[in-house]
């Protein structure tokens, strides 16, 4: 039975002798022994790049909003200022982040263009891999980043439902109107009263009366605009609160008529595409035809000649 043996340090004896005769210098020497037991990284592509930094963003924007989320949404903690800065910054994060989304789908289009070979078809199967690979690299981006701005939509939401809950409106209960004194108990002591008191007492009391009527009709009239007022304010947080989420909906599907348009315009080029290849495929079809024709003509002519020669 043979034995095995360990040969590897005489490759590497091996290997330093090449080099030193090669004329590598003591460095070169210690880097390429070196370079058997630490392999250098593999560089990565610049497509690789962007999504690697386009996660650190989207990271970053999630770190953000778990910081800040006690801050926007509790009402005491912040001003509204504040809340509204806050909200300004993860606006312009997600902005960000889908810019550079939008920068990864047209890498991955030029690519697609620039491998498209006769007819529109891949020419390489190696790369259609590599391009499906990056086309499922940006849809875990862009579900990152929907998911990530669903939260603070939700966080949104908590926010202008606690305004809304401010603004409604709170009845104040209503003051009880102390009655007037009864005459009786002024006349009681009419023994201490001037008869001339005595008969201007009933107008007084009619002059309060009206008074009190009036003053409580008057804060009715206030307590009711107020609470129309109230109802207004309500409204339009209300309607700020829906104007905010359609815009975020609408800018959505902004984006999805964009893709369309984009597939649309592609889809154009290639019945155009297909058109002049069909033309083209006519145009070979009628010329061989002719040619078929002239070859039984003078195929036909040949025989009868040779006939007619024999």
């Amino acid at each position: 039975m043979s034995r095995f043996r360990d040969r590897t340090e005489d490759f590497k004896d091996s290997v330093r002798n090449s080099a030193v005769s090669i004329g590598y210098n003591e460095s070169k020497v210690a880097s390429t022994m070196a370079s058997f037991i630490i392999h250098k990284p593999k560089e990565r592509s610049p497509f690789t790049k962007a999504a690697f930094k386009t996660l650190d963003s989207i990271k970053e924007l999630e770190l953000f909003m778990l910081k800040h989320r006690k801050d926007y949404v509790d009402l005491h903690r912040t001003t509204e200022q504040e809340k509204d800065s806050i909200e300004q910054e993860v606006a312009a994060f997600i902005k960000a982040c889908k810019e550079q989304i939008d920068i990864l789908i047209n890498s991955i289009r030029n690519e697609e263009a620039n491998s498209k070979g006769w007819l529109g078809l891949p020419a390489d199967n190696f790369n259609a891999d590599s391009i499906a690979h990056k086309h499922g690299v940006v849809l875990i981006l862009s579900e990152k980043l929907h998911s990530v701005t669903a939260q603070f939509d939700q966080l949104r939401v908590t926010r202008f439902q606690d305004i809304i809950n401010r603004a409604m409106p709170r009845r104040k209960p209503k003051r009880v109107i102390k009655e007037a004194t009864p005459i009786n108990t002024t006349l009681g002591n009419s023994e201490s009263i001037e008869p001339d008191e005595i008969q201007a007492q009933p107008r007084r009391l009619q002059q309060q009366q009206l008074l009190d009527d009036e003053t409580q009709a008057l804060q009715v009239e206030l307590s009711n605009l107020l609470d129309g007022a109230r109802q207004t304010e309500t409204k339009m947080v209300e309607m700020s609160a829906l104007n905010h989420l359609m815009a975020t909906h609408v800018l959505q599907q902004a984006q999805q008529i964009e893709f369309l348009y984009d597939q649309a315009v592609e889809a154009t080029k290639n019945v155009e595409l297909g058109n002049k290849e069909l033309s083209q495929a006519i145009q070979r079809n009628s010329s061989s035809r002719t040619f078929l024709l002239l070859f039984f003509f003078v195929l036909t002519f040949s025989v009868l000649f040779l006939d007619w020669y024999s």
